[in-house]
């Protein structure tokens, strides 16, 4: 079970969804380093502690991820500013 979970819809074509992922991901890696691979609309992420996917359906992106031990407890913030990142990328006005 993940420790985190954020479904996010939007209104882009299947090229801008893929291209908003891309936005979100390159995020995580700056501040990770992470480690990302597509497998058709499906970008998998990892690195040591943390691991996840963000998945792309056609009006929703779901992205999970799995947390180790050391970062579980800050599993709210990276939450936060995760949410607030696919919302902005993946253009939700509310």
């Amino acid at each position: 079970m993940p420790d985190i979970s954020i479904s996010q819809t939007h209104k882009l074509s299947q090229k801008k969804a893929r291209a908003a992922a891309q936005k979100v991901v390159d995020q995580l890696v700056e501040e990770y380093g992470l480690a990302t691979e597509w497998e058709g609309n499906v970008l998998f992420f990892k690195r040591s502690g943390v691991s996840g996917t963000l998945a792309l359906h056609d009006k929703q992106a779901q992205l999970e991820i799995t947390l180790g031990f050391l970062l579980k407890a800050f599993a709210p913030k990276i939450s936060a500013q995760i949410e607030k990142n696919m919302k902005k990328v993946f253009g939700a006005k509310a």
